[in-house]
Order: structure tokens, then sequence, then C-alpha cells
């Protein structure tokens, strides 16, 4: 049978590119979508998870509370008791107020998309990539600033230096950073922050395993905002962020926010969690102790460069091995992190491996060494 031709003589394939090319800006067609791997079957260190679940007698209180949900109801378009919890277990200030999103990544695009057409956003590299990726999708220009080569901290007289010449409308910085998982100096935060023509967002979605903030800091500066995540933590299948600042700049921004964005189960589970806050404590407990055993297991080996993280997550370097080759041999063992080598630059030949539990992380350690020795 033929090729079905259209009307014009061009394949009905040739048709539709030719009408996406009319229809949708340069920037969304040069985009690439943000790759998530399929990770069934895999020991998932990959996505800086909490990789403990709920106690089974929580998983029951809970489920308790879904039976009085009702999904054919539209939730709470405010999140009046969301908020309220949020507030008082992130120790919000209590003149903030907060803009709820379907994760981070939302309240990153609606801060975007409320700024002017051709508003520069900044932000130090190598860091999480949304703030590149939907300022691109935007047609905002961004400027990412290196890192210092030697340690990833912020290089604070070049950014400095930046935001003088740029003078961006917005600053994110990553307060522990992704994917180094360092936490940057607080002096040159301040620097930034009292120099800064726009707004500064500190992007706090480590906090739990930081031991450092600035959200006492929120109404202190006109221009901070504090994002949050509860995916770190513990509830990554919620996609639950919010953002604490000046009640004047979330009314603005809650303009672009979706109606509804926050669906009533993860409005109930999240508010569920945060009255057991318990749980979690001494989940991040028991991360943060195995992030030390973790950083001191991988230190030990001779071909690898380990970096001091105040994350759930741990950079490291390999120094004589082919980080796509141990890569791919992790994955064909079962073991899945992330291979930041494709991004090039100072991630070039660099691994990111979450904290698991304590036999996930000795089954890496095992196999990563019997990897690394192979070669």
């Amino acid at each position: 049978m033929p090729a079905r031709r259209s009307i014009g003589g061009q394949s009905p394939m040739t048709d539709t590119l030719g009408a996406m090319m009319d229809v949708l800006r340069p920037e969304v067609a040069q985009l690439s979508a943000y790759p998530v791997p399929d990770s069934r079957g895999y020991i998932k260190l990959d996505a800086m998870e909490n990789p403990y679940p709920w106690p089974p007698l929580a998983v029951e209180q809970w489920l308790e509370k879904l039976r009085d949900v009702q999904p054919n109801r539209y939730p709470d378009p405010a999140c009046l008791g969301l908020k309220a919890g949020l507030k008082r277990a992130n120790q919000v200030p209590e003149d903030a107020e907060l803009l709820l999103g379907n994760g981070s990544d939302e309240i990153i695009q609606i801060l975007l998309m409320a700024l002017k057409p051709g508003s520069v956003v900044l932000a130090p590299e190598p860091t999480f990539v949304m703030y590149r990726q939907l300022s691109r999708s935007l047609a905002l220009p961004f400027v990412g600033v290196p890192l210092r080569e030697d340690d990833f901290s912020l290089d604070v007289d070049s950014i400095l230096e930046a935001i003088h010449k740029h003078r961006p409308a917005i600053v994110f910085l990553a307060y522990p950073n992704n994917p180094t998982g360092n936490l940057f100096e607080a002096s040159a935060v301040e620097r930034i922050l009292a120099v800064a023509p726009g707004l500064v967002v500190i992007d706090e979605a480590y906090a739990p395993y930081a031991d450092a903030t600035v959200m006492r800091q929120v109404g202190q500066h006109a221009n901070l905002l504090v994002m949050r995540t509860l995916s770190k933590l513990g509830l990554a299948g919620l996609r639950l962020g919010f953002m604490a600042g000046p009640p004047p700049w979330i009314r603005e921004f809650d303009k672009l926010r979706l109606p509804y964005n926050i669906n009533v189960l993860t409005q109930v589970s999240a508010q569920f969690a945060l009255e057991h806050e318990a749980i979690f404590t001494e989940q991040v407990r028991a991360i943060l102790r195995d992030r030390a055993l973790l950083q001191g297991a991988l230190a030990a080996l001779p071909s690898v460069r380990v970096y001091e993280s105040k994350a759930n997550f741990i950079l490291l370097r390999l120094l004589r091995h082919d980080a796509n080759d141990i890569f791919a041999k992790l994955k064909s063992a079962g073991i899945l992190i992330k291979n930041l080598h494709s991004n090039g630059g100072l991630l070039s030949q660099c691994l990111r491996v979450t904290v698991g539990t304590p036999d996930e992380n000795q089954q890496f350690i095992e196999v990563f060494t019997r990897v690394l020795n192979a070669e």
C-alpha cells in the first residue's frame, strides 16, 4: 500500500513537523526532556530519596486518615491547614507567607513566569539543572557562574562581578548545592543578598541534612525567598514543595499558581506526616550516620576523590577510571547511581550516590570496589 499523502503532497509526518516548527517557540524545540531512568529492579541510589518507608503502625494510621478523603471534591485551594503545619515544622517566621507547589520545580517555574521578558537569571554552576532548564524554556537569559574547580565552593568575586554586569532579576543558590553536596559559606550568601538588585532565592531542598538554614532571615531582607521540599525528607511521592517570603512577594507569585495545584491526597498525607515528624527525625539521624560511614568507605579507595557532603548524597570523582564505564558496570550489577560525567566541565568523571539503607550502602561499596579493582 502506498504511503498516505496529505493534500499538499507531503507525508503526514512532514506536515506535522512543519506545523510544530510554525507553532513552537524555538527555545522549546531546542530543549531536551529531563531524563528519568527506569529504576525497576535496581538498588536505587540515584535520586536523593529517603530510603526508609514508614513504620507499619504509621501506615495503618495514615490509611485511616485517607478513609475520610472525598476525591470527588476539590481540595482546599488555600491549603490553610497544611501551610500552618509547614510553618510550624520548618520554623518559618510568623510574619512570612508560603507559596505551595507541586514539588519545588513548579515554584521555580512560577517565579520565572512572573519575570519581565528578557530578565536575567543567574546561578553558580554546576547546580540544580532546573534553574537553567526552566529559564531556557521561558526564553529568559541564564548566566551560570562556575564554582571553584578544587572544591566547588562559591567564587564570590566572580558572582559579585556577574551580578554587577548582568543585573539579574533572580539569583538562585542551592544551599546545600546539588549535585556537589557542599554548603556555601554563610558570609558569601550575605554578600550576595546585600548587592543583588533582584530576588535571591535560597533553595534549601536538603535542609534536613545540612544543620544550616537562612529560613529565620526571611523578612529581614526584602529580596530573600527560601524554598524547601518534602521530597528529600521522605515524601518524594507526594510532590510537595513550598517557598517562604514576605507576603507582598508571595501574593504576586500566587496569581500564577494554578488553582487546586496541591491535590487532596497530598494535603492530607503531608499533614499527617508533619504530625508524626519524630519518624522522620529518626530516619534523618540514621541517614546522617550512614552518610559518614559511606563517605569514609569511599575515601579509603585510592582511585577516588570524595567531596564532603551536607546533603543525603555524596559526589565522587574517578581519578583513574572512566565514569561511563564504571556507571555501566554498576548498573549491570543492579545498582543505579547518577552519572554526571556527561555534564562535562567541572563534573567530568564524577558520579553521585544517594545514601541508602546500610545494606544498600554495603552492596554498593562491595560492587564498586570490585569493579574498580577489575579495571
